[in-house]
C-alpha cells in the first residue's frame, strides 16, 4: 500500500559501507500506521534483519539514524533524532536520542532515516545533499575532535549551515560509551559513537531544501499556537527550564535525599548548592538558546574558569552535574563545566564516564585498585584533577583509561576481588541521577528498561512531586503506561520535556480532570493533524505497546531474561544511610513482586518473554512464531 500519510519524506536511505552501495527503501501506509516512525521504524527493521548473535562491532551490526513524522514541522519541542542498534556497552538492542537540527535537515533532504551496515575500507563520512548521497574520504579529519570535525566538513562542502553528526577520539578508539555529537548535543548513551568508529564512519553530513507537508495545515497551525501558549504558561516549561534548564533538579533531588553521591554510597551531597542550577544561572550563564521548533528555550551555555583558563560549554545538564559532580564527590563547578566540554569534544558519554570513574575511585579507596593500576592518579573521591585526566585517558584508551572505557560491568569482571558490589549499572548501562531507592517506581523503571540504566524508557518526573515516591503501589501499571508514552514519543520524535504539557502517559490528561480541555487529546491531535491517520487514543496506546513489546522481543532473542531485570547490589542491599530518604531501599523482594505484577500486566511469561498470544494480539505475527522457540 503506497504512502498517503503526510509528515513523512517517504523514504529510508540504505547504505552498505563495505560495498559502497546506496539504495532507497520506500515507506508504505501499513508500516507507518503500525510503527509510526523513529524508534518504531528502527526496531521493526532490526527485528526483521539483525542477527541476534552479531557482535556490536561487527560490520553486520546495523546503525540506524531515524526521524519521526513531527520532525521538520512546527510541532513544539520536536528537534530530536534517534540512533539505534546493538549496543557495545550492554550487548542488547538499545537506542539513544539527541536534539539537533539534523533531524529536520534529513527530512528536508528527502529521508525519514538512514540504515547503515558494513564497514568502510578507510575512514569515511556520508554526505547527503538533498537526494544526492556520497561516501567521502575522511582521512584528514580522522583523529579530530567532534567540533573540529564539524567545522572541517562544513568548510569542505562549502556550506556553513550543513548539519553534521560526528564522533571524536572516543568513538574512533571504541570506547564502549562513545557518543555521537551534532552541533553541541550528544546522543550519548549506549555507545553508538563506538559503533560508528567500528565502521570507519567519522560523520554524517546533511543538507536539504524541501519542507514537510502536514495533513491538516490550518488546524495544525492553530493547534501549534495553542500548544506554544500552554508551554509558556506551564511553570516547568515556561519558567524553570527556561531560567535554569535541567540543573534545576540538583537542589530538588538533594532536598529529597535522592541525589546519588560518592558512587551511591550516599544520596545527600553536602556540596549540592555549589553545583546547583541556581548557582549556574546566577554566576556562570553565558548565553541562552533553543532547539529547532521549541518554545521552551532550555539550552544554556555556561562559562567556567578552571585554573585560570576560561571554558565555554553547552551544559552541564543535570545528569553531568550528578555523574561528574556528586557521584565522584566533586563540588568544583568550574571543573564540571570543563569536563562537560571535554566529553563533548572527545565524544564520550558524561554519565557512563562519571559513574565509571566513581566506581574506580571507590575501588581505589577500598584498596582493590593500587596506585600503579590507576597511573598514580590518587583516584579518590573529590579529586577533580584526577577525573579530568581520566576523561582524556578514556578517549584514547591510555593506561587506566583502557579499563575505564569498558564501563562498570566489564570493569568489575576484570578487576575481580569483590568489586562487582560497587558497580552501579543495569544491564551494563550506568544509571543516571534518579534514585531507584528513593523513587520507588524507578526500581522497576530501570529494571525493565530496554536500554538498562536509562531514565528515558520509564520516567522519574511524576515521582518528583506528582505521585507518592515512597510506595510501590500502582507502580507496575504506571511504569507500563509511561513506557507506552515514551515509545510513542521516541517514534514521533519528541523531547521528553513535553510530558509536562502533553501528559506523563498517553492517557494522563483523560484521567486527570484538572488538565485544561485543550490538552486532553494532545498526543492524538499532534499525530492526526500531521499524518492524517485519524487514530483514536486506544490505537495510539496500542502503537506504544507494540513498539515496546517488539523491543523486548528483540532483546529476548539476544538472550535477555528475568535475571537481567535487576538492579545493582548496593541499591538492593544497602538502605540510604542518611538524609530525608534514610532507610529507603529497592530490595530484591520488592523488585520481584513488582516484576511479577508487571509481567502479568504486559502479557509476558515469568521469564520476561512476551507470549505468542500477546505478540499476535499486537499484530506481530512473525515474531509470535519465533518467540515460541524461546520459551
Amino acid at each position: 500500500m503506497e504512502l498517503t500519510y503526510k509528515g513523512y519524506a517517504g523514504k529510508i536511505l540504505r547504505i552498505n559501507l563495505s560495498r559502497g552501495k546506496i539504495t532507497d527503501q520506500e515507506i508504505d501506509n501499513e508500516f507507518a500506521r503500525l510503527f509510526l516512525g523513529g524508534n518504531g521504524f528502527g526496531i521493526k527493521i532490526l527485528a526483521d534483519e539483525l542477527d541476534p548473535d552479531v557482535d556490536p562491532y561487527s560490520p553486520e551490526n546495523k546503525l540506524i539514524f531515524m526521524t519521526g513524522p513531527l520532525n521538520g514541522t512546527r510541532a513544539p519541542a520536536t528537534p530530536k533524532y534517534i540512533v539505534q542498534g546493538k549496543s557495545p556497552l550492554t550487548g542488547f538492542y538499545a537506542d539513544s536520542v539527541s536534539s539537533g537540527e539534523i533531524s529536520a535537515e534529513l527530512k528536508f533532504a528527502g529521508y525519514d532515516g538512514i540504515v547503515i551496515e558494513g564497514k568502510a575500507s578507510r575512514p569515511s563520512y556520508i554526505y547527503i545533499d538533498n537526494g544526492d548521497v556520497e561516501i567521502r574520504d575522511a582521512g584528514d579529519i580522522w583523529g579530530r575532535d567532534t567540533f573540529e570535525t564539524q567545522e572541517m566538513i562544513k568548510e569542505e562542502v562549502g556550506d556553513a549551515d550543513v548539519q553534521v553528526a560526528a564522533i571524536g577520539p572516543g568513538g574512533e578508539n571504541l570506547v564502549r560509551y562513545a557518543s555521537v555529537i551534532q552541533g553541541y548535543r550528544a546522543a550519548g548513551r549506549c555507545g553508538f559513537g563506538a559503533v560508528m568508529g567500528s565502521k570507519n564512519l567519522k560523520a554524517i553530513a546533511v543538507r536539504g531544501d524541501d519542507s514537510v507537508e502536514v495533513a491538516m495545515p490550518e488546524e495544525f497551525y492553530e493547534w501549534v499556537d495553542t500548544m506554544v501558549a500552554e508551554f509558556k504558561k506551564n511553570p516547568g516549561t515556561g519558567k524553570v527550564l527556561f531560567e535554569m534548564g535541567t540543573p534545576a533538579i540538583v537542589n530538588v533531588a538533594n532536598g529529597l535525599g535522592v541525589f546519588g553521591t560518592r558512587n551511591w554510597k550516599e544520596e545527600e551531597f553536602e556540596g549540592a548548592e555549589d553545583i546547583s542550577g541556581e548557582r549556574l544561572a546566577k554566576e556562570k550563564l553565558y548565553s541562552r538558546g533553543s532547539c529547532f521548533s521549541c518554545p521552551i528555550g532550555c539550552v544554556k551555555v555556561f562559562k567556567g574558569v578552571y585554573k585560570g583558563k576560561a571554558v565555554l560549554s553547552e551544559g552541564p545538564e543535570y545528569e553531568t552535574l550528578y555523574s561528574l559532580g556528586s557521584c565522584i564527590g566533586n563540588n568544583n563547578l568550574d571543573s564540571i563545566i570543563l569536563m562537560d566540554r571535554l566529553c563533548d569534544e572527545l565524544g564520550i558519554d558524561t554519565v557512563s564516564a562519571g559513574v565509571s570513574i566513581a566506581f574506580a575511585m571507590e575501588c581505589f579507596e577500598e584498596g582493590i585498585l593500587k596506585d600503579d593500576e590507576v597511573d598514580n592518579l590518587k583516584l579518590q573521591f573529590g579529586n577533580e584533577e584526577a577525573a579530568i585526566e581520566c576523561l582524556r585517558k578514556i578517549a584514547y584508551r591510555d593506561g587506566i583509561g583502557d579499563l575505564l572505557a569498558e564501563g562498570t560491568a566489564r570493569m568489575a569482571r576484570k578487576i575481580g576481588k569483590g568489586a562487582e558490589k560497587f558497580a552501579i549499572n543495569v544491564k551494563g548501562l550506568e544509571i543516571p541521577g534518579h534514585s531507584p531507592r528513593g523513587l520507588q517506581g524507578m526500581m522497576l523503571g530501570y529494571a525493565t528498561s530496554t536500554r538498562g540504566g536509562s531514565h528515558h524508557d520509564s520516567r522519574p518526573t511524576t515521582e518528583y512531586g506528582v505521585v507518592d515516591r515512597t510506595t510501590t503501589d500502582g507502580k507496575a501499571h504506571l511504569t507500563m503506561s509511561i513506557q507506552h508514552m515514551t515509545a510513542v514519543g521516541d517514534s514521533l520524535v519528541l523531547c521528553r520535556f513535553t510530558e509536562r504539557v502533553y501528559g506523563f502517559t498517553l492517557e494522563w490528561n483523560m484521567e486527570h480532570d484538572a488538565q485544561p480541555e485543550v490538552l486532553r487529546t494532545a498526543y492524538v491531535d499532534m499525530v492526526n493533524l500531521v499524518t492524517g491517520m485519524n487514530l483514536s487514543l486506544k490505537e495510539l496506546v496500542k502503537i506504544g505497546e507494540r513498539i515496546y513489546n517488539l523491543e523486548r522481543y528483540v532483546n529476548t532473542r539476544m538472550g535477555m531474561r528475568r535475571s537481567h531485570d535487576t538492579l545493582p547490589r548496593r541499591i538492593m542491599e544497602e538502605p540510604i544511610p542518611d538524609g530525608p530518604s534514610k532507610g529507603m531501599v529497592a530490595s530484591k523482594e520488592k523488585l520481584n513482586k513488582l516484576l511479577d505484577e508487571y509481567y502479568s500486566l504486559r502479557g509476558w511469561d515469568e521469564n520476561g518473554i512476551p507470549t505468542p498470544e500477546k505478540l499476535k494480539e499486537l499484530g506481530l505475527i512473525k515474531e509470535a512464531e519465533v518467540v515460541k522457540t524461546l520459551e
